[in-house]
């Protein structure tokens, strides 16, 4: 049977929260007709009085008035906007009315960046772990005190209930629903047929390590933070970093604490337990994510990774794929 996901726009909204999902669920479907299969979704976007919407980028969408969608309704998302677009969207009755009502009975209720304060607004969260853009984290605490605002989470689950951080984050969630639905291996060819970098794991944190030296980085130190990234399973010291950017080792050191704001060997540290993070939701041996991030032996992974987030490799994998 098909599963009914119902995407919420409103006015001024945020295009990518809305197509983001939608491709995911829409490649879905293309992989299981590759294999002979039927659909298992029907993606509606759908507005409180139906007809055309503009995004905030200018695209207008034609969408359904939420009071024809079909029902059952399997899963309902919230899409964000601006501040000025979302706070409209919380005062208007019709579509409040239209979550209440259909929240009791949809196996999943969920947002895509600031689409939290939607939900909230509808009293649907209440007491909730949720995530939202990571600008928008302290005023939804401020304004919902009862939720638990997770500001560091790519996406959170809780129950039944999905919230995503900022714009694409609502990719890396769909892209969880369908591997919830129908399994790691498909969703696996999602994302490769969307041409994603990888399929990333909740827990992520939306600020991950060469994004946040990237913002800081000019010169040859851009360069070399992407050349790092890419060659992590490599000698990544202050040697090798200072030949790559024809540096003196004491120059390169003094500059790089400079630009970047920690010491060669603690960002190198970072970047390799983030990329950890994420392959340990894969279905790969420890001991083949100690090669490729640079941490072997096995041994010696699991002792930084202990050191730095309080558990080892096996138990994290543990608690965050148990789902």
């Amino acid at each position: 049977m098909l599963q009914h996901i119902v995407i919420t726009v409103y006015q001024d909204f945020e295009l990518l929260d809305a197509t983001g999902p939608a491709s995911v669920f829409a490649s879905a479907n293309h992989a299981l007709a590759e294999d002979g299969e039927p659909a298992h979704y029907a993606v509606h976007l759908a507005s409180p009085t139906g007809g055309a919407v503009p995004s905030s980028s200018g695209v207008v969408v034609e969408t359904k008035a939420l009071a024809k969608v079909p029902r059952p309704v399997d899963t309902i998302l919230v899409v964000g906007a601006e501040a000025g677009a979302v706070t409209a969207a919380t005062r208007t009755p019709e579509l409040g009315r239209w979550l209440s009502r259909s929240a009791s009975s949809a196996r999943r209720l969920g947002s895509v960046c600031a689409g939290t304060f939607v939900l909230a607004a509808a009293g649907l969260v209440d007491g909730k772990r949720v995530a939202t853009h990571w600008s928008a984290c302290e005023p939804l605490a401020q304004l919902y005190p009862s939720l638990t605002v997770d500001a560091d989470a790519l996406y959170v689950v809780d129950g039944n209930v999905w919230t995503s951080a900022g714009v694409i984050t609502g990719i890396d969630m769909a892209l969880a629903m369908v591997s919830e639905d129908l399994g790691r291996a498909l969703a696996s060819r999602v994302a490769k047929r969307l041409v994603l970098y990888a399929r990333r794991p909740g827990y992520q944190s939306q600020f991950s390590p060469l994004l946040r030296a990237q913002a800081k980085a000019d010169g040859p130190f851009a360069d070399l933070l992407v050349w790092a990234q890419a060659n992590l399973d490599t000698a990544l010291d202050v040697s090798s970093l200072a030949a790559r950017v024809g540096l003196s080792e004491r120059t390169f050191y003094r500059r790089f604490v400079a630009a970047i704001g920690e010491t060669p060997a603690q960002y190198i540290e970072n970047v390799r337990l983030d990329a950890a993070r994420i392959l340990l939701s894969q279905e790969l041996p420890l001991k083949e994510i100690a090669r490729r991030v640079g941490l072997a032996p096995t041994a010696r992974f699991a002792q930084v990774f202990q050191r730095r987030f309080g558990v080892t490799p096996r138990l994290f994998r543990e608690t965050h794929t148990s789902r």
